[in-house]
């Protein structure tokens, strides 16, 4: 019931502003290069192990169509559907879990998931699943990870106990050369020791994510993965998704970029093909979230 309160009021938010939500995204196959719907992508899952939803956090659109297209897949593929999300890290599961068997309190979850300050615009992900009985994976690297990693680079993890290697990718991590360095450059503007190493911070995020799905995928045959997360970790099929190829060469994986665009009347696809394997732009007139 709770999850059905909160799409409600998610419908209702966006008609309260005379908004139609089906007018307000387009979906771009970039394969076909044509314009398909929500269903055409869980159609094609028949074929595929994991769907990234590569995300802009403040984009309303992008979370309405995130609870869609799990509701969607829940429906096709009922009972071998898991949902994976950056917003949760590894050291959590066990809080994710109780949290989903409903042995404690949401309150107590939020707080000891240390749930990110928007988690009104993931809380409908998480009671679904709740509500289906599916599984999330706290896929992210802990912060207290990530913030040595941040100081000392990736060879800090080598020195971590041996207890903490349960919430750790393999090790050693490499650091991602070619394209995905120089996008990261472009944003952080610069090649410094200091940039490396927030570079390196971001590998160890992507490194953490595929492992976790690799992980579960190992553990869970035929379960079909979806993974939410920052657009910049799946665009282009490099970042999360590549190391999620690496540890898991065999998995079939499709990614989907979505964002806000100014051209969103007569979007230019051509531009944006290389995103990934389907293109959802949303209307950026929409109010952000946050």
């Amino acid at each position: 019931m709770k999850f059905i309160y909160l799409l409600s009021a998610l419908l209702t938010c966006f008609h309260a502003f005379g908004q139609n939500i089906e007018s307000n995204y387009k979906v771009y196959d970039t394969k076909n290069h044509k314009i398909i719907s929500l269903d055409d992508i869980v159609e094609e899952m028949n074929h595929n192990d994991v769907l990234f939803f590569g995300e802009e956090h403040n984009d309303s659109i992008g979370h309405f169509l995130e609870i869609s297209l799990l509701e969607k897949l829940n429906q096709r593929f009922t009972g071998r559907v898991a949902l994976s999300m950056e917003m949760f890290h590894t050291d959590i599961q066990p809080i994710i879990d109780e949290y989903l068997v409903g042995l404690i309190s949401e309150k107590n979850f939020i707080k000891e998931a240390r749930a990110w300050s928007n988690y009104k615009d993931y809380k409908p992900l998480v009671e679904f699943a709740k509500l289906n009985k599916l599984n999330i994976i706290a896929a992210n690297a802990a912060a207290r990870y990530s913030n040595a990693v941040t100081v000392g680079g990736l060879v800090v993890l080598e020195k971590l106990p041996k207890s903490s290697a349960a919430f750790l990718p393999p090790l050693p991590i490499d650091t991602a050369k070619g394209r995905y360095q120089d996008k990261f450059n472009e944003i952080l503007g610069g090649h410094s020791m200091g940039t490396m190493k927030v570079y390196q911070t971001q590998n160890f995020w992507d490194a953490t994510m595929a492992w976790s799905i690799s992980r579960f995928i190992q553990k869970n045959k035929g379960i079909k993965v979806f993974q939410v997360n920052g657009r910049f970790h799946s665009d282009e099929q490099l970042g999360t998704f590549a190391k999620l190829q690496q540890y898991a060469p065999k998995l079939r994986i499709k990614n989907i970029s979505s964002f806000s665009d100014e051209s969103f009347d007569e979007p230019n696809w051509q531009k944006f093909e290389s995103l990934g394997d389907y293109i959802i732009i949303t209307n950026p007139k929409i109010k952000r979230s946050y």
